[in-house]
C-alpha cells in the first residue's frame, strides 16, 4: 500500500510499482463540471519529488477558476484565499484559513451557489458548527461544539471573502451583515501568583535556563517571539530587545516569520538585571547568533520543547500546570499595572494594536487600577477641603411674641 504524506497544498506518495516519489497538486477547476484538476510530479527521490512539487505549486499560483461569476461558495472561497488573501498573510494565519475552508466552510456551505447564498443558510451554518462543527481527534469524543472563537474566526474569514465579491459585483449584498455570531470568550486569566514567583525561577536556575524565563517575566514577549531573538537583537548600552521577528510551528515545520501584526513589531527596555543575566549567559555559548540556542540542537528552541520546559518548572516549584507559557505574557501585564505603569506603555511592551485592547483584555486589572485610584482621589479631598466651619447655636424657644416684618419696624 502507497504511503502518504501531507504536505502543504499537495501530497507525496512512494509508487511501489516503479519505485519513484510522485507529487499531486490541485491544477485548478475544470470549468464545465468544476471537478478539481490533479496533476503530478514525479521525483527518484522524495526530496526530489517535494522540490518539483513546491515549484509545481508556485508556477500554479493565481485565479484557477473562470466560471464567469457562476461561482459556488467553495469555488469562490479558494480563489479568493490564494488571489486575495494568502499572499499576504504569515504563515501560522495561513494554516489557520486553509482549516477554517477545508474542514467548515465547504463541507457546511461550500457547494451552495454564491449568488443564492442567504444570511439564513450563514445563521444555520454558524448554528451547527457551534453545536457540531469540531473535527474529533479520537472515535470516542462526544462533545463535538466549537468554541465562540473559533465560530467568529469562520466568521470573519467568510465575511471577507463576500466582501470582495460584493466589490466585484459578482453578489449584491453580503449576506453576513444580517447574521448573529456568538459573544467572545470570555475566560479567567491565570497568572503566576506573586508569592511564587521567587520558586519559579529558582527552579528555572537549577534546569539552567533562568535566562529565558526570567526575560520573559519582565517583558511579556509572546514565545515565538523570545525564541526567535538573535544577540544582535540585545543592546546592552540602551538595555532594549529588538522584536522582528516570530518563531512558530506551521504544519509540523518550525518557521521563522514576521510578528503577528504590524504593531508587535517593537522596541521593548528591560530591566538591568535581565541584560546581566544575558550577557552572563552568553559567555557558554559566545559563537552562537541565538540569544536562547537550544543546549542539544545549537539551534533555536522548538516552541513544543520550551512548553514541555515550562511545565517542568510548574511541577517543580509546585505550582499548578494548568498555568500555560503564554500566562507568564498576563502575570507581566498584570503586575506592570498593578505597580502603576500607564495602560499605554504596557500596551506598546506587548504589541497591542490599542491601548483599548489592553484595557479590555485586563478589565481584572484595571477595575482594581479604578478602585485605588477612586480611594487615592478621596484621601487627596479629605486633605483638600477646607476646615469645616463652627455649627451656628440652634434658634431660642419661641417665647409667644408675634414677630414682626423688619419693613413694618418704626
Amino acid at each position: 500500500m502507497a504511503k502518504r504524506r501531507a504536505n502543504g497544498e499537495g501530497s507525496i506518495r512512494h509508487r511501489e510499482s516503479d519505485g519513484r516519489w510522485e507529487g499531486r497538486y490541485t491544477a485548478g477547476y475544470d470549468p464545465n463540471t468544476g471537478k478539481r484538476i490533479v496533476k503530478s510530479v514525479f521525483g527518484k527521490t522524495q526530496a526530489e519529488a517535494r522540490k518539483r512539487l513546491q515549484e509545481a505549486i508556485h508556477e500554479n499560483r493565481g485565479p484557477a477558476i473562470n466560471f464567469k461569476g457562476d461561482y459556488t461558495v467553495g469555488e469562490w472561497m479558494r480563489l479568493w484565499y490564494e488571489t486575495y488573501s494568502k499572499p499576504h498573510l504569515r504563515p501560522a494565519t495561513a494554516s489557520n484559513y486553509e482549516s477554517y475552508i477545508r474542514n467548515h466552510i465547504e463541507p457546511g456551505i461550500g457547494k451552495v451557489k454564491l449568488k443564492q447564498l442567504t444570511s439564513i443558510q450563514i445563521q444555520q451554518f454558524y448554528n451547527h458548527s457551534k453545536e457540531r462543527g469540531r473535527i474529533p481527534k479520537t472515535a470516542k469524543e462526544t462533545d463535538l461544539s466549537l468554541a465562540n472563537r473559533t465560530v467568529r474566526g469562520i466568521h470573519m474569514l467568510l465575511r471577507q471573502a463576500l466582501q470582495q465579491a460584493v466589490a466585484e459585483r459578482i453578489i449584491n449584498h453580503n449576506p453576513c451583515d444580517n447574521v448573529r455570531i456568538p459573544k467572545k470568550d470570555k475566560k479567567e486569566m491565570t497568572i503566576i501568583p506573586p508569592d511564587q514567583i521567587g520558586n519559579y525561577l529558582r527552579c528555572a536556575k537549577d534546569l539552567g535556563v533562568l535566562p529565558m524565563f526570567y526575560l520573559e517575566l519582565t517583558s511579556g514577549l509572546r514565545r515565538g517571539e523570545l525564541l526567535a531573538l538573535l544577540w544582535t537583537d540585545l543592546d546592552v548600552e540602551q538595555r532594549t530587545i529588538n522584536v522582528n521577528k516570530s518563531l512558530g510551528r506551521v504544519k509540523g515545520e518550525v518557521l521563522v516569520a514576521p510578528p503577528k501584526t504590524e504593531n508587535s513589531i517593537r522596541t521593548v527596555v528591560i530591566p538591568q538585571q535581565a541584560v546581566d543575566l544575558l550577557v552572563e549567559d552568553r559567555k557558554s555559548h559566545p559563537d552562537s547568533k541565538y540569544l536562547f540556542p537550544s543546549p542539544h540542537t545549537g539551534e533555536m528552541w522548538s516552541p513544543d520543547a520550551v512548553g514541555r520546559l515550562h511545565k517542568k518548572i510548574l511541577r517543580a516549584a509546585g505550582i499548578d500546570e494548568r498555568v500555560r507559557f503564554h500566562d507568564l505574557r498576563h502575570t507581566f501585564a498584570t503586575w506592570a499595572l498593578q505597580t502603576g505603569a500607564d495602560v499605554k506603555t504596557v500596551s506598546s511592551m506587548l504589541g497591542h494594536y490599542s491601548a483599548g485592547f489592553t484595557l479590555d483584555t485586563y478589565t481584572h486589572v484595571t477595575n482594581h487600577m479604578q478602585i485605588q485610584a477612586a480611594d487615592k482621589m478621596g484621601s487627596f479631598m479629605d486633605t483638600a477641603l477646607p476646615e469645616t466651619a463652627p455649627t451656628p447655636p440652634e434658634p431660642p424657644e419661641s417665647s409667644g411674641c408675634k414677630v414682626i416684618p423688619f419693613e413694618m419696624v418704626g
